[in-house]
């Protein structure tokens, strides 16, 4: 497949074929959007991040997550590679669950501006309770197939 034409309008990506480090946080990772392949299809994307890490605002303990992303495209795509760095930023960073879930699903809506976004933070226990956090941009548009994320909740024991 032949690369899409230069957008004069829109900046080259950052980190595509680049050798890119970890951003030291979430303000200063910079995330790339390129354009949608599939201009005006109604499709789902996921991201699945089943070892995020950030850390802990009261203790600095670090707390794990498994987040997924799942967005409907507008005219841009999110670059996997940024989004990776991106997410990974967030290894140094204090926050509380349900401010770092919501942020994220927010910073992407925002940026990207998809035709639709979720985000859920599955939180693994601490002080033996798990928080699982959910975030929408709206109702999902009518006519596309939004499967369960398929994280489950957390058992333990029993």
């Amino acid at each position: 497949m032949s690369e899409p034409p230069a957008n004069p309008l829109q900046p080259a990506p950052l980190h595509l074929g680049q050798q890119s480090s970890l951003p030291s946080s979430p303000e200063e990772a910079q995330l790339d959007y390129v354009p949608n392949p599939r201009q005006g299809a109604l499709y789902l994307v996921r991201f699945a991040a089943p070892e995020f890490t950030s850390l802990c605002p009261v203790t600095g303990q670090p707390d794990f997550a498994h987040l997924v992303i799942d967005y409907a495209p507008g005219e841009t795509i999110v670059e996997s590679k940024s989004l990776k760095l991106f997410l990974g930023s967030f290894r140094n960073h204090c926050g509380f669950h349900e401010d770092v879930t919501v942020g994220i699903g927010q910073r992407l809506f925002s940026e990207m501006s998809p035709r639709w976004l979720r985000i859920g933070g599955y939180w693994y226990p601490r002080g033996g309770i798990p928080i699982d956090v959910f975030w929408q941009s709206s109702a999902p548009p009518e006519g596309l197939w939004v499967p369960e994320q398929g994280v489950a909740s957390y058992r333990g024991r029993g």
